[in-house]
C-alpha cells in the first residue's frame, strides 16, 4: 500500500521519514537546550561558521546569526569557525580575504555574539584542527565523498573542469571543524543533513576503529532552521557568488536600491501564491520575517498596491530590522584593533582545545610519542 505523505500528498519516500525523524530529533534537542543548557553548557556545545567568501546578507542574519545570538543567550557554548581555508575548495582565487574576514567579525559583533562567550576563530590559525583531517580521511570512502550533495553539484557545474582533492575532501574537513571541540550541537538547514551524516559516520568509526568502542568522539546532532529557504532578488538562490543579496552592511539606499530591482510579476493584487508566484511569496516571506508577520499577512497589508507597493514595504521591514545592527557595526568599524584582538583571543581559545583533542587522538591511535 502506497501512503502519502500529510503535507504535500506526494508518496512517503525513504527520504521523507528520514528528514520527518531529523525534525523529530531537532524539535526535541531544542526543548533539551531549554530546560537543561544553562545548568549543562558542555552537553550542547554548537559548532557553526561561515566561508569568508563576501560580506554576509538577510539569509544569514535570518537563518544564522540571530539563532547564534538566542542560543548563547540560552547559555549554549558556542564555537564559530571562519572558514578560510575552505574558500579555495572551488575557485582559483581567494579574493581579499582578510577584508572578508574581518567584515564577519564585525557582523557578528554587531548581531550581539559576545566574545566572552563564544569563540570566534579562523580555520587557518589552528594548525592542530587540519592534522585530524588526516585520519577522519581514513574513516571515509572515495564512493561516499562522491555521492555527498555538495561534491555531486559542484562536479556538475564544473563543466568538465577536473575535481581538486580539496573539494572532494571538503565533507571531511566539515567533520573536524565539528569533532575537534566536540561540537554536540550543529544548527544547519535541511540540505545540509548528508554533510552532518557523514560526521556521525566518523565519530562512529573513529570509536569503533581506533579506540576499541570508547565514546572519544561523541555524534553531533542536527538543529534544523525553522526559516525558509529565501531567493535572491533575481528570483534565484540568494547567493554572495551570485551578486543578488541584501547584505547586511548595505546602507538603506543601497538596500532601497537591491529591493527596487527584485523580481516580481505584472498582477497588482498582491497575494501569496509560492507555487504560481514564487518571486512576490519571496518578498513577502522576507517583510514578514523581520516584521514578525505571516507573508499571507504581509500580503493583505500591500493589497492593490502592486510591485511597488510590496517593494516599499520590504525595504522599510529589511531597513527598520537591520538598523541596530548597521550602528553597531559601524561604531565596531572605528576601532579596528578591538575587532582583531576577539579573533586573536577566540584562536588562542580553539588552539587550547584542538591541541588537546590531538593529543587524545594521538594516544587512543599509539601514536603519543
Amino acid at each position: 500500500m502506497t501512503t502519502t505523505h500529510p503535507t504535500t500528498s506526494h508518496p512517503v519516500t525513504a527520504d521523507d521519514r528520514t528528514l520527518d525523524a531529523a525534525v523529530e530529533r531537532s524539535n526535541v534537542l531544542d526543548r533539551l537546550i531549554d530546560e537543561q543548557a544553562a545548568a549543562h553548557p558542555e552537553r550542547f556545545r554548537v559548532l557553526t561558521g561561515d566561508r569568508p567568501t563576501g560580506p554576509l546578507h538577510v539569509g544569514h542574519h535570518l537563518a544564522s546569526l540571530r539563532n547564534r545570538v538566542r542560543l548563547q543567550q540560552r547559555g549554549v557554548e558556542t564555537f564559530v569557525v571562519i572558514a578560510d581555508y575552505q574558500v579555495v575548495t572551488d575557485r582559483d582565487a581567494i579574493g581579499d580575504i582578510g577584508e572578508n574576514v574581518h567584515g564577519l567579525v564585525l557582523d557578528y559583533l554587531a548581531a550581539g555574539l559576545d566574545p566572552e562567550r563564544t569563540t570566534i576563530f579562523t580555520h587557518s590559525a589552528v594548525p592542530a584542527l587540519g592534522q585530524l583531517v588526516l585520519p577522519f580521511l581514513s574513516l571515509v570512502t572515495d564512493g561516499e565523498l562522491r555521492r555527498n550533495p555538495t561534491v555531486k553539484d559542484e562536479l556538475a557545474l564544473s563543466g568538465g573542469r577536473p575535481l581538486s582533492g580539496l573539494l572532494l575532501t571538503y565533507p571531511v574537513h566539515q567533520a573536524a571543524d565539528i569533532l575537534f571541540c566536540h561540537g554536540r550541537v550543529v544548527p544547519v538547514g535541511r540540505d545540509q543533513l548528508p554533510h552532518l551524516e557523514l560526521t556521525r559516520q566518523v565519530a562512529r568509526r573513529f570509536n569503533a576503529r581506533y579506540a576499541g568502542g570508547q565514546p572519544v568522539f561523541a555524534e553531533p546532532e542536527a538543529l534544523l532552521s525553522d526559516v525558509p529557504l529565501l531567493l535572491g532578488t533575481d528570483g534565484t538562490k540568494m547567493s554572495k557568488s551570485r551578486g543578488n543579496t541584501i547584505n547586511l552592511r548595505d546602507t538603506a539606499d543601497e538596500t532601497a536600491d537591491r529591493v527596487r530591482a527584485a523580481r516580481t510579476d505584472g498582477e497588482r493584487r498582491i497575494t501569496y501564491e509560492p507555487a504560481r508566484r514564487p518571486e512576490v511569496a519571496n518578498l513577502l516571506r522576507l517583510a514578514g520575517l523581520f516584521t514578525g508577520e505571516s507573508p499571507q499577512t504581509v500580503a493583505e497589508r500591500v493589497g492593490d498596491s502592486g510591485a511597488s507597493g510590496l517593494k516599499r514595504v520590504v525595504t522599510e521591514a529589511v531597513n527598520d530590522g537591520l538598523a541596530g545592527h548597521r550602528a553597531r557595526r559601524r561604531q565596531l568599524a572605528g576601532d579596528p584593533a578591538s575587532v582583531t584582538a576577539v579573533l586573536h583571543e577566540g584562536n588562542r581559545r580553539a588552539n587550547e582545545v584542538a591541541e588537546r583533542t590531538l593529543a587524545t587522538v594521538r594516544a587512543v591511535m599509539g601514536m603519543a610519542y
